[in-house]
């Protein structure tokens, strides 16, 4: 599985993980040129038969990987895993504490009988008093404070995707790229991680909870915050179309005026800075309204985008899958799910030397790859151990 021109290409992965924020962490580290193994259990990973909501999870999770199955009940199984990690870089697990101890794959058991590999533990909360808990997204959502900033305290509203999860995944692959190159100094040693659900969660609402040091007001919620611009605003168009529009910065604001017959509010001396126009929001936005209710969204967004001003229609996902920019070259690529057929799916969201990263990726048929990694273990590169070092 070399050659790809990655920056991970070398790297081996072994994955026992489930759900979102495991695979997302195997996800990336694939895309970037890792050999993911993803071992799963004779049944599969329980998310392959996820319906409703979750029908995307194992194929947008999970592309890229090879999968074997393993029986850890047979001894056999069990040496192979051990061969496994004995020449990998990498070992991820999302399971609760203690969980994989039974098994020999705790992670103080793995360091000391691998030193050289980096085991990334994905839990729902980092070391103290609530690392014993398990954690859904929408647990620490809750928990964090993200869901009352979200909606309201009285009505808590989660974010509308597994954002947490994700983004967990995203710190695992920082730690680990931080670990593989510590690695690559010289180091042969390598490194016991733990991403907590939780704290990834804090580490969204810190801007808040600095907010609340630093004045002693207890944060408002998104729906009921303090505006910090004059025209920041959800505007109905003449078509019934609606749209966000941002008006941010003096330029904007003068401009703005100009082109959208609000001259009596740029000429108007009460309104000569921004926290003016904030305490005045109450007669600028109605009459601001009027006059985008005039306009189509088409000539609107056209106009707005040819003044640089912030601008959005207020889309769903699938609107998305026919927005020009999605559908540049390289903006979607095509993957295929296991049983072949093919999706599209955003692309890696970076750019390497120019390209897209991500086209051509299979989802894994369970335990497809388990005959070839077994006859690769008998080949002295898959039994060198530390490929990163």
């Amino acid at each position: 599985m070399s050659g790809t021109g990655l920056p991970l290409d070398g790297v081996r992965v072994v994955e026992m993980t489930h759900m979102v924020m495991g695979p997302t962490c195997g996800m990336i580290l694939a895309q970037l040129g890792a050999e993911v193994i993803k071992v799963e259990p004779p049944a599969g990973d329980k998310t392959r038969s996820l319906g409703g909501m979750g029908i995307s999870f194992f194929p947008l999770f999970n592309r890229g990987k090879r999968s074997v199955v393993l029986d850890f009940a047979r001894p056999e199984d069990r040496e192979t895993m051990d061969r496994l990690l004995a020449g990998a870089d990498v070992f991820l697990e999302n399971f609760r504490d203690g969980q994989l101890d039974r098994q020999g794959l705790g992670a103080e058991a793995l360091r000391r009988k691998h030193p050289h590999l980096i085991v990334a533990g994905h839990k729902g909360f980092l070391s103290g008093p609530y690392e014993h808990r398990p954690a859904l997204d929408e647990v620490v959502q809750m928990m964090s404070g993200l869901a009352a900033m979200t909606g309201t305290r009285e009505r808590p509203q989660r974010v509308g995707s597994s954002a947490n999860d994700i983004m967990g995944g995203m710190f695992g692959a920082i730690s680990i790229l931080a670990a593989l190159y510590q690695k690559r100094g010289g180091s042969k040693d390598g490194a016991n991680i733990r991403i907590g659900l939780f704290e990834n969660c804090l580490f969204l609402v810190a801007q808040h909870m600095v907010e609340y040091e630093m004045t002693g007001r207890k944060p408002r919620s998104m729906p009921e915050r303090e505006h910090a611009w004059p025209i920041y605003d959800i505007f109905d168009t003449a078509e019934g179309d609606r749209i966000f529009i941002g008006v941010v910065t003096e330029g904007h604001w003068q401009s703005f005026c100009r082109e959208f017959g609000l001259k009596e509010f740029a000429d108007d001396p009460t309104l000569r800075d921004t926290t003016d126009r904030i305490l005045a929001r109450a007669r600028i936005i109605p009459r601001v309204a009027e006059e985008i209710r005039r306009w189509n969204a088409a000539d609107l967004s056209a106009r707005l985008d040819a003044l640089n001003i912030c601008f959005s229609p207020i889309n769903r996902p699938e609107d998305l899958l026919c927005d020009p920019h999605v559908l540049r070259p390289g903006g979607l690529v095509n993957n295929f799910n296991a049983d072949g057929k093919p999706f599209r799916v955003p692309a890696l969201p970076v750019e390497w030397n120019g390209g897209n990263i991500g086209e051509g990726l299979q989802v894994p048929v369970l335990g497809a790859d388990t005959a070839e990694v077994r006859a690769e273990l008998d080949r002295p590169k898959f039994s060198s151990t530390g490929n990163a070092a």
